[in-house]
């Protein structure tokens, strides 16, 4: 054993935090919600433009990501979160888990509803033109949808029925869709990909709760394009993140052309770049909504109320 000079102490003090400082502002964690898309391609891209080391951890859906985040604020999971919409935004900002000057709109779309046009033809009913019609005896047991307390979708067409309806009279509507069988389920995965009989689950259900533009690439699915909501998506910075610096460049990366270009193709949404590429198929395919509601709605002041009656529905 010998003793080291204490300048030499300090000299190796330095030499470790700089070592781990460095290491740090190297790595980068994205949280999102379980249906966005980076490609192995684009996360290479965006390492390769910012000398940054990223990794994406799924939360849930929206609503579960979100919450999430509000669960672990002071020691967030991540430094940057995309995918959070119009309908949690204002409960991240309440709860201060958003460094506000930050929040960036990245994409956008419309939740619709969806058939299934094959099992209608054989079933020899007439498709829903409106999704007011999905309580009447002949689409009983037909409908799935996503809970609104966890899914952004859900959130979203709540809000709908609110504006379709009003204050104290939407709730009707929802008894009546319990009472004709709809089936409520957590994410607009589970909704879509397993229980839609129209796309790869081949589920028992030909309604379902999903976008204008997911018929894009389905040969015979179809959307009720009237009464919509739109939902825009957004990315921040969270606060108490460990490299806001590179949650900045993350943010900026997300905005540009590479990113924003893949994003019809992958989730089906429309980049917020106005010079972004549209797939020309969209156009008769998977076009916007006829007309949207609820966007003059307080949702972030009347969230917490909306859920609490419709639980109480749904228990």
């Amino acid at each position: 054993m010998f003793r080291i000079p204490k300048i030499a102490y300090i000299a190796t003090a330095v030499l470790l935090l700089t070592g781990c400082s460095a290491k740090a502002s190297n790595e980068l964690v994205l949280a999102t919600h379980d249906s966005v898309v980076i490609s192995k391609e684009l996360i290479a891209d965006f390492e390769k433009s910012s000398g940054l080391k990223l990794t994406i951890v799924k939360a849930g859906d929206a609503g579960a990501l979100t919450n999430k985040l509000v669960l672990t604020k002071g020691d967030p999971i991540a430094d940057a979160v995309y995918g959070i919409d119009n309908t949690f935004l204002g409960k991240a900002e309440d709860a201060g888990i958003l460094e506000k000057s930050t929040v960036t709109a990245i994409d956008y779309a419309d939740v619709c509803f969806n058939y299934d046009v094959s099992w209608f033809k054989q079933h020899a009913i007439k498709a829903p033109t409106a999704w007011t019609q999905l309580t009447q005896p002949e689409y009983k047991n037909l409908t799935v949808v996503e809970n609104p307390t966890t899914s952004s979708t859900g959130l979203g067409f709540l809000a709908a029925t609110v504006a379709q309806f009003g204050e104290g009279n939407w709730q009707n509507f929802w008894q009546a869709l319990k009472a004709n069988g709809v089936k409520i389920d957590a994410g607009w995965e589970d909704a879509y990909y397993t229980d839609f009989s129209g796309s790869a689950g081949k589920g028992d259900y030909p309604i379902v709760l999903s976008y204008s533009s997911s018929p894009a690439d389905e040969a015979n699915t179809a959307a009720i394009r009237g009464g919509c909501f739109r939902q825009t998506e957004y990315a921040a910075t969270l606060t108490g993140a460990k490299n806001p610096s590179g949650a900045a460049k993350l943010i900026k990366w997300l905005t540009e052309l590479k990113f924003q270009n893949s994003m019809p193709g992958s989730m089906y949404v429309y980049p917020i770049n106005k010079q972004a590429t549209i797939p020309e198929s969209w156009a008769t395919k998977a076009p916007g909504a006829t007309s949207v509601l609820g966007e003059n709605l307080k949702i972030s002041q009347n969230r917490e109320a909306w859920l609490k009656a419709w639980a109480s529905i749904f228990g």
